[in-house]
């Protein structure tokens, strides 16, 4: 049985880098190949519930994203004009909170800093164009032309992820009839923790990033086309959402939305790939393999659980076949779990945004709380 040394990641995202730092903590010599040029991750924020935090303190960084991000407990689920419904969050995991509030860039930035530091390998501005799975490891011809041998290949780029449609063939992402406003702020002096406000429209939330900063996300139904929204549209836009919701909190930052080009917005999609993930000896984690749509906040989370249970079915170095299929034991049901949940949260709110009458059963509070409650088990 071949050991496995080496292995190539398709993407430099954050499931890509965690699995290149899982890998190289039991040895394992990793190139990430990364399609952008250079990293330019735009820097509003991240969620990172306490099984998130769990997973980066398996890679060395869970500490250091305390540190430079924002710890808080759960988040308070509000009404349009603030009253308290419920929390929402996993509970405490030992020394982790219930969440820790981040800007994507910082935390890039933190898993960038680790990997160089363990001597994983980049090349950046490039893709695999064609993958040839061999008995004992995978060739891989570059989109520059240049070629490569390993034992594994990890696809960890994302929801349009070439590796996925090499090698299962193309298939696309679902449009969910929701869209995600983000834009970074100034943090209101009493911001104390994360909170979510429903409204007739949309749903709001202000969520810490470090002591000094912010960020806001709406989630909105923009049309069932998914039509394209101009640039000079977005300042706009976003703040007449934002005007939905009397909060001295929120109607402080609205005059605060003064550069377009500094508006997030993205429709929302989903992608829940048949099991199993992979083929021979490649393999496709993260959002190319089960994106979900941020209404349990649980995307990175999924993916950086992705790298570490991996790295630890790959130490026991017993062949590809027996590594993949242990993972997808582990992962395949809990990824499912929250992809389906976070497309029926998002099903009752575009209800709920077009005017239609909920069904008997919905209760969107009880369905975060179980599915929260159930990511918060062990990995």
């Amino acid at each position: 049985m071949k050991t496995i040394e080496k292995v190539l990641i398709v993407g430099g995202g954050i499931g890509g880098q965690s699995a290149g730092i899982a890998l190289r903590q039991i040895g394992i010599e990793v190139e990430i190949a990364e399609i952008l040029p250079k990293f330019d991750v735009y820097g509003v924020g991240i969620i990172q519930q306490a099984n998130a935090l769990r997973a980066l303190d398996a890679l060395g960084v869970a500490d250091e994203a305390l540190r430079r991000g924002s710890p808080y407990p759960k988040v308070k689920m509000c009404t349009a004009t603030g009253h308290q419904i419920a929390e929402a969050g996993t509970d405490p995991i030992g020394r982790f909170p219930s969440h820790n509030g981040i800007s994507r860039r910082v935390l890039h930035d933190i898993l960038l800093e680790r990997s160089i530091e363990l001597g994983v390998k980049y090349r950046l501005g490039l893709t695999v164009d064609s993958i040839t799975d061999k008995e004992d490891g995978v060739d891989v011809v570059f989109s520059d032309g240049t070629a490569g041998s390993y034992d594994l290949l990890i696809g960890g780029d994302g929801i349009n992820s070439k590796v996925r449609n090499l090698i299962f063939g193309e298939s696309k992402p679902n449009y969910v009839g929701l869209s995600n406003w983000r834009y970074a702020f100034k943090r209101p002096k009493d911001l104390d923790t994360g909170y979510i406000y429903f409204g007739k429209k949309s749903k709001l939330g202000i969520i810490p990033m470090t002591e000094d900063s912010c960020y806001v996300f709406v989630v909105s139904a923009e049309g069932a086309d998914n039509p394209f929204i101009k640039e000079d549209q977005m300042i706009q836009k976003l703040q007449s959402y934002m005007k939905e919701y009397p909060i001295p909190m929120i109607q402080g930052l609205i005059d605060q939305v003064v550069d377009p080009k500094l508006v997030n917005y993205r429709p929302l999609e989903t992608l829940n790939l048949p099991a199993p993930w992979y083929k021979g000896n490649v393999i496709i984690i993260g959002d190319a393999a089960h994106a979900t749509i941020p209404q349990l906040g649980s995307g990175a989370a999924l993916a950086i659980e992705d790298a570490v249970v991996l790295a630890e079915e790959i130490k026991k170095q017993d062949g590809a076949q027996a590594i993949f299929s242990r993972f997808m034991k582990r992962r395949y049901d809990r990824c499912k779990m929250v992809v389906e949940s976070s497309e029926k949260l998002g099903v009752w709110e575009l209800m709920e945004f077009s005017g239609q009458k909920l069904p008997d059963d919905a209760n969107i509070g009880a369905t975060m709380g179980k599915t929260t409650g159930m990511l918060a088990q062990p990995i």
